[in-house]
């Protein structure tokens, strides 16, 4: 369960960052990196949390599942 409740949170932080690179889109107008920089903090998150659920599956605590006919 706390697993599945850190996979949220930091899909949420990933969400976050994505909505303050936009507003810093808008509101600075392309005149700083701090768009960029949000941006890059959601990459990092993303493999972050890429390498974490290979983690969990490594150690068993998820597993994969698919879609049955």
């Amino acid at each position: 369960m706390l697993s599945k409740v850190l996979i949220i949170v930091i899909f949420l932080g990933i969400i976050g960052s994505m909505g303050s690179a936009l507003f810093f889109l808008i509101k600075d107008k392309g005149q700083s990196d701090r768009t960029l920089k949000a941006l890059t903090v959601r990459i990092g998150v993303s493999i972050a949390l890429f390498a974490l659920l290979f983690v969990l599956w490594g150690l068993g605590l998820i597993s994969p599942h698919g879609v049955r006919p």
